[in-house]
């Protein structure tokens, strides 16, 4: 019988390997719950080895020492310990008379920080539209837009006065 001769490099039509379309793929996979094209990447977790993921973990220990840190429980603001014959005792009588001074004064302190944040705004809107309103008497031609803020200076005026600061955007001397 003759030899079969077989060329260099030649695979046999078992060996070679089926051309897998990503899409078609994930087509008929895609009750799997299988994100398409990620198939082919391992699942293997890293090792909670990396400046990130320790940094990480520093941070929840630090959260849960901070919760932990008060014996009791807290609810809405207000401690509640357990007396060893189950009853809960709650502190919030005592609490909510002594603080109730410093909540108010929080509160005061963050609207007046609120009050200073507007009278910012404002101030650099009120400037920008007096800038505005000089390009105008120089003979510049301005947009719409631009030209609206100028109208509104009387506007910007009246609300800054509102918050209790001049036309300047300084807080008015209390008489």
């Amino acid at each position: 019988r003759k030899e079969i001769k077989i060329r260099p490099g030649y695979k046999p039509p078992e060996d070679v390997e089926v051309y897998k379309n990503r899409t078609a793929e994930a087509w008929k996979t895609r009750g799997a719950g299988n994100v398409p094209g990620a198939a082919g990447l391992n699942n293997d977790k890293v090792d909670g080895d990396s400046k990130t993921s320790n940094k990480n973990a520093k941070r929840r220990e630090a959260r849960k020492k901070a919760k932990g840190e008060d014996d009791g429980k807290k609810t809405n603001g207000t401690e509640v310990k357990s007396n060893g014959s189950g009853k809960i005792q709650s502190l919030s009588g005592a609490l909510s008379k002594e603080n109730w001074r410093a909540q108010a004064e929080a509160e005061e302190v963050d609207s007046e920080a609120e009050k200073e944040k507007q009278a910012r705004n404002l101030k650099k809107k009120l400037r920008q539209a007096r800038e505005l309103r000089e390009k105008r008497e120089h003979g510049e031609n301005l947009l719409p837009e631009q030209f609206e803020k100028v109208i509104k200076i009387n506007e910007l005026i009246r609300q800054l006065d509102s918050l209790g600061f001049d036309a300047e955007g300084e807080p008015k001397a209390k008489a």
